[in-house]
């Protein structure tokens, strides 16, 4: 099976999702005029539209991975910016001149069997120009029953050998080591962290919101319909009961770590 992303899946609460985003942003510092824009992990597209709306006269460009994601930018998500299809975690922005360094929800996505994302923030304040930022929010619900109950329900007897080494499960650290790697790097920095009370409706929607995202590298290693609707009907019963709907919708408690650092 294709290991890339499902574009119209992920968009699926394209609102819920996009929300962290303006609320980092709105305590983004002004930026010259004509400011280069840098979206590392930019998906498809919406987070580079957010920005596009808040500095309409910046050289946009977005960096992703994954070409369904990339399509949709440049088709759907935001069309007037550049893009490239790159491995961020191997990516010098020095060359760029950056004002701006932004990553929305990918920063977990950017650990390698060597290091861990908090290894890219000092070359990032060292790629920006004087004043430049760093910006960027990232999941910090890695302890929360859907992670937990995914990793046990992999490892259980009855998946662990097809699905026991899918990829190592991600995390975020405490927002204290994310100070202290900016501060380090030479900025000055705000960290924080919220948690968000999604609530969500339909049948099954903390299911459906992480076909989008963290259940991906799983449901790529069972390419079997059969397999894939057992796999999913035992972790949408784990889910229910750790996230029973009431009269309201199903309320999907989802905590985020945020920083904004300006290189001095």
């Amino acid at each position: 099976m294709s290991t890339d992303w499902d574009a119209r899946q992920y968009l699926r609460y394209a609102e819920e999702r996009i929300r962290p985003l303006n609320e980092l942003l709105a305590r983004v510092p002004e930026l010259p005029d004509r400011p280069t824009v840098l979206d590392l992990g930019c998906g498809p597209g919406n987070s580079t539209a957010v920005l596009r709306r808040r500095w309409p006269d910046a050289r946009l460009l977005g960096l992703d991975t994954s070409p369904a994601l990339l399509e949709t930018a440049r088709t759907t998500g935001e069309p007037s910016a550049e893009y490239r299809q790159q491995d961020v975690t191997g990516y010098d922005p020095a060359p760029e001149r950056p004002d701006l360094i932004a990553s929305n929800a990918a920063l977990h996505w950017m650990d390698t069997p060597t290091a861990d994302h908090l290894a890219l923030l000092p070359r990032w304040a060292a790629a920006l120009r004087p004043g430049g930022v760093i910006a960027f929010q990232l999941p910090g619900n890695f302890a929360a029953p859907s992670h937990t109950l995914l990793a046990e329900l992999r490892h259980g007897a009855r998946w662990r050998g097809r699905l026991g080494t899918v990829r190592p499960d991600a995390s975020c650290h405490a927002p204290a080591r994310y100070l202290e790697a900016l501060l380090a790097a030479g900025c000055t920095a705000d960290v924080w962290e919220t948690t968000y009370l999604t609530v969500l409706q339909g049948a099954d929607p903390v299911l459906e919101w992480v076909k989008g995202t963290a259940l991906r590298p799983v449901l790529e290693r069972l390419p079997d319909p059969d397999e894939r609707a057992e796999f999913l009907a035992d972790y949408g019963a784990l889910l229910r009961e750790a996230y029973p709907a009431t009269e309201h919708g199903t309320v999907f408690p989802f905590r985020r770590v945020f920083a904004v650092a300006v290189k001095s």
